[in-house]
């Protein structure tokens, strides 16, 4: 609590340096509030419903409105039954009773960065890391808790980073882990737009380049430097608030460009999903699709009833107001159905190789609670949908068949690799679906995309769809497993084999945690069961040595 105190004492002092290049020393938790505004620690209590258990730093001056704002919003809806680990957003006005201004560092951050990055002077971003799993200890038969960060950065992709590093570590050790982490974070550098910087935290130190206003057009979002001189190798992020835009469209992505006009001119939107992180992920999605351009009417990636504004937008005496809200509860459906624009989003259906695309509806058709996956709607384009643009997106793609197929992943093997990205294989299939076939712009494609293979844009591209893929493939060899009857095939080998398998199950489980794929809770809660009992099967001795491993 030492450290608390310190940084409450030291923020009381009126602040006359900044922690420029060319300023003199900053002061405690002044580097913390470059980058976030607090950290806070949502809770369920049986007589409260959702609170406030901890905030870092402690003297952080929140209202209780915003208090209240951040409550609720940090959890999931009760419809949405998000078990296991959940990540998401939110965006909340900040009350009147703080003053606007910003200190000279916030004034030069916002002077370099690109406009849709700068620092927001009326709002706060919250970034959340939500578990609810099963716990026999506690009355409601579930923990359920919400690590939640503050900042006035729309960094999502960097400080979702930061979630998944810190929070799995914060429900083990609690509190303690929270003061290490702040202090670390008051170690940092400055957010400087156009420099790469190197953000140690929990024995990682994470890469990541602040975009600038300067930046040309289709340049590297990072460029690697030093790496040499870093240990341990970093985590590079390679872009601090890019979502993938293909993930978030892809149930509807033949309407993109109705969307794309929706957002363009600031239509009231409406985005009803199964869970919070299809709704902020889809919301986010939206707002930056208009880039270069700032989105400059309100957003709300997820929204409940308890939410402040909640009587502003619902009221029906007045036109829906310019605002894209994300909901996750479907009482929602009967109270926007005044709303001109609505879109409902279910699980994400695959049909072969493509999501299934969902459809445009009449507004009429929404009335009940049950309402399909649909676009409700009765807007008219302006311009016409690039029919061979979506063509184009929606068929499979070069580098997707580079993942092996899901029969040739078995329990009793390692999965299969990736197949290695072959230029020349690529420059091939150029002949019969490359962008020259229907583009209006004429020339060198061929060339164009030999001299791209050699930009770092293609390196960054790759290197991540690379680590998606095999993200998939250790998701698809885990569920094969669950599948499998191991306690049947451990009959047949020998102890050495056995206990071969119990390590590779336990780096697999270890694995699976420290890179959060997305597995059900159930699935490894059982391969979890599976393991202990094949331990069980051993002799007295191995299994003192497994379980001191």
């Amino acid at each position: 609590m030492e450290l608390a105190e310190a940084g409450g004492r030291a923020r009381t002092v009126k602040r006359f340096t900044v922690s420029g290049p060319n300023s003199g020393p900053a002061l405690p938790w002044d580097r913390f509030s470059a980058w976030l505004e607090c950290i806070c620690v949502v809770t369920f209590d049986l007589e409260l419903g959702q609170a406030i258990e901890l905030v870092y730093p402690h003297d952080v001056r929140l209202t209780e409105k915003e208090k209240t704002s951040i409550c609720y919003l940090s959890f999931p809806d009760s419809y949405s039954g998000c078990l296991g680990d959940t990540q998401f957003s939110f965006r909340i006005r900040q009350t009147m009773g703080h003053k606007l201004s910003m200190n000279g560092d916030e004034e030069m951050y916002n002077r370099d960065a690109p406009v849709v990055l700068q620092r927001d002077r009326a709002h706060y971003y919250g970034f959340v890391y939500f578990r609810q799993v099963k716990d026999c200890t506690v009355k409601r038969g579930y923990f359920q808790k919400s690590l939640v960060l503050i900042s006035r950065l729309p960094f999502v992709n960097l400080f979702h980073s930061l979630l998944q590093l810190i929070a799995p570590e914060y429900f083990e050790k609690l509190e303690p882990c929270l003061e290490a982490v702040c202090n670390e974070v008051d170690q940092w550098p400055s957010p400087l737009p156009g420099k790469t910087l190197s953000l140690p935290i929990m024995g990682v130190v994470i890469q990541v380049r602040i975009p600038s206003k300067k930046d040309k057009l289709g340049m590297s979002p990072l460029k690697q430097s030093n790496q040499e001189n870093l240990l341990p190798a970093p985590l590079v992020i390679p872009t601090v608030h890019e979502l993938d835009l293909f993930g978030c469209f892809q149930s509807i992505l033949i309407h993109i460009q109705m969307l794309w006009e929706l957002t363009l001119l600031g239509e009231p939107v409406i985005i009803m999903a199964v869970s919070p992180k299809i709704s902020s992920d889809l919301v986010l999605a939206l707002t930056s699709c208009i880039e270069p351009l700032r989105y400059c009417c309100d957003y709300r990636p997820y929204f409940t009833i308890h939410d402040a504004e909640f009587k502003e937008y619902t009221t029906r005496t007045q036109a829906p107001p310019n605002v894209i809200l994300g909901v996750t509860n479907p009482f929602f459906i009967k109270t926007f159905q005044h709303w001109p624009h609505i879109i409902r989003i279910g699980d994400v259906k695959m049909s072969g190789d493509l999501p299934k695309q969902i459809k445009v509806k009449k507004l009429m058709k929404l009335r009940t609670l049950d309402t399909k996956p649909g676009i409700y709607t009765s807007y008219k384009t302006f311009l016409h949908k690039d029919k061979a643009l979506i063509k184009r997106l929606l068929k499979e793609r070069y580098v997707a068949s580079l993942m092996p197929l899901q029969r040739n992943v078995t329990a009793w093997k390692n999965p299969p690799q990736i197949h290695p990205f072959i230029k020349e294989e690529f420059m091939k299939t150029l002949e019969y679906a490359g962008p020259q076939l229907t583009s209006v712009q004429k020339g060198d494609w061929v060339g164009l995309y030999r001299r791209f293979f050699k930009s770092p844009n293609f390196d960054g591209w790759f290197r991540m769809r690379y680590q998606e893929m095999c993200k998939k493939l250790e998701i698809l060899h885990l569920e094969v497993l669950c599948e499998a009857d191991l306690l049947m095939w451990v009959q047949e080998k020998s102890e050495v084999e056995v206990v071969d398998l119990v390590l590779k199950l336990r780096e697999k489980l270890i694995k699976a945690r420290v890179h959060q794929l997305s597995l059900r809770a159930d699935l490894l809660e059982k391969l979890e069961l599976y393991l202990e009992t094949v331990i069980c099967s051993l002799p007295d001795d191995l299994q003192v040595m497994l379980q001191q491993h």
